[in-house]
């Protein structure tokens, strides 16, 4: 995902987006989950607390050779029940302006379009969805 999201955008810095460290993705205040298809790892993404009650999903990725297949819907799905499980009411995302499907995606699954919440960069959508 990073390699792809670096040619895409053209970063030459190796930082996408906000900087994120792995152990924001794990206990006690995020989780990352991967998806397989047989024996080969086919989606990711995670989720992390950023404040009371709010959870940022992040790192959301199907690797190309298994894009097409509806994956990414459940994928999102999975992880803002796990910020339910963390403690969150509201998740929130962004994604880039060269990323149209994830956009599409986020719209399409309920997110309302906010403003800059988290200074991203390479960002051009904000959103956020109330969680049950």
């Amino acid at each position: 995902m990073v390699a792809e999201m670096l040619a895409l955008y053209e970063i030459t810095t190796g930082v996408i987006g906000v900087p994120l460290v792995p152990e924001e993705l794990g206990p006690p205040s995020g989780v990352y989950l991967v998806g397989w298809i047989d024996d080969q790892p086919a989606a990711g993404g995670g989720v992390r607390m950023v404040a009371t009650g709010v959870g940022e999903i992040k790192r959301m990725y199907v690797l190309p050779s298994f894009r097409g297949r509806g994956l990414a819907r459940p994928l999102l799905g999975a992880l803002e029940s796990e910020a339910v499980r963390l403690g969150a009411r509201v998740a929130r995302l962004d994604t880039g302006p060269k990323q149209p499907l994830a956009k599409g995606l986020y719209e399409r699954s309920g997110y309302s379009e906010i403003g800059n919440w988290n200074n991203n960069p390479h960002a051009a959508y904000w959103g956020e969805k109330r969680l049950t």
